[in-house]
């Protein structure tokens, strides 16, 4: 008896494990199709969305000149007061201040410490305005428009000289801006591939070192080409090839080294993090089409401190101002690829539940 109960519980068995026991209604199909984990990736990429829209929406939507740093050359008995009317102008357009001379303001336009200039004539009723095409045609003209509309108050007219002009073929002076997307977006990349194919966190610390080595490398091939394309090959952007190469190697390893931390500490979620910093709140805020003074406070106050932002501020001042005050921008790069580095190497060092990590991570 107890020899065919056995017989008949293990045919039984092979039965149940042959049939298809999965729900087949809509509901068991949907849960089939969709994971959690999938789920929950679609309404970070939902936010995402809806952050990408309300960033470029929010920065480029009213763009308006605020505090933007012009030099005003007068007699001394009128530059007072002149100064004076420019600060009190609606909206504050304009951040004004005295210079001793002509060549005293364009020196200062040239150092990128002024985006303007009022050279006022006592003998005359035509001024003249110094400009910087190459900050961003967006940017010199609305200094001329502020300018022109205050003169013209005080039936006075101004001409316009652009002393630092962009390149004939880079008239909006975007060039610089583009170069630099592309090098983060290829900083990113590359991340987020070597992510797909061998799992977001390194296994151990070897396997960090070897990937930051592998990064390394291809920001010098990488930042190599962007500066060979927008210069000998388009010629849509000039200044020193060499210049252009080492900072869109810096670039590059920043974004793909903060990809590797975000990855270490999030897994494939880093990916995200990483999308979030520098391109939705990067592009936007990163002084491209509309230089900072035209940006919004909030953009205008984060935009120097992110990858975009200190990088297209920097190769506009290798292409049009003779690497002048690029100091700032570089050491905010180097602080990205110093911190994404260390903090990669932190977080691949850690065994505490690295085995449970490991397990999650999925070999493609």
């Amino acid at each position: 008896m107890a020899t065919a109960d056995d017989g008949t519980r293990g045919i039984r068995d092979q039965d149940t494990r042959g049939q298809d026991t999965r729900d087949r209604s809509f509901l068991g199909e949907v849960k089939d199709a969709i994971s959690g984990r999938a789920a929950l990736l679609m309404i970070g990429v939902l936010a995402l969305t809806a952050l990408f829209i309300a960033s470029y929406a929010g920065a480029f939507h009213s763009p308006k000149p605020k505090d933007v740093p012009l030099a005003v050359v007068a007699p001394q008995q009128m530059s007072g007061r002149l100064v004076e009317q420019l600060d009190q102008l609606p909206g504050s357009p304009l951040d004004p201040r005295t210079a001793s001379s002509e060549a005293d303001a364009a020196r200062q336009i040239k150092e990128r410490d002024i985006d303007g200039a009022l050279i006022v004539d006592p003998r005359g009723t035509t001024d003249k305005l110094l400009v910087a095409g190459g900050s961003g045609a967006s940017l010199s003209q609305a200094v001329e428009q502020v300018v022109t509309q205050a003169e013209k108050a005080q039936q006075r007219t101004v001409q316009v000289q652009d002393i630092a002009p962009a390149d004939k073929d880079d008239t909006r002076g975007l060039s610089s801006f583009y170069l630099v997307v592309g090098w983060c977006v290829g900083g990113y990349l590359c991340a987020a591939i070597l992510a797909i194919s061998f799992g977001a966190r390194p296994v151990n610390l070897k396997r960090a070192v070897i990937r930051l080595a592998a990064l390394a490398v291809y920001s010098v091939l990488t930042g190599l080409a962007g500066a060979v394309v927008i210069g000998p090959v388009l010629g849509a952007m000039p200044g020193s090839l060499y210049g252009l190469w080492g900072l869109g190697a810096l670039i590059v390893f920043a974004v793909g080294a903060t990809t590797f931390a975000f990855q270490a500490i999030a897994g494939i979620i880093g990916i995200g993090l990483t999308i979030l910093v520098v391109v939705i709140a990067g592009n936007p805020s990163a002084g491209g089409a509309y230089p900072y003074p035209l940006l919004p406070d909030f953009w205008r106050a984060i935009g120097p401190a992110l990858p975009p932002g200190a990088g297209t501020w920097v190769a506009r001042s290798i292409a049009y101002f003779h690497g002048n005050a690029v100091t700032g921008p570089l050491l905010v790069l180097s602080a990205w690829a110093v911190a994404g580095t260390a903090l990669t190497l932190l977080f691949s060092a850690l065994t505490k539940g690295r085995t449970v990590i490991n397990r999650s991570e999925v070999r493609q």
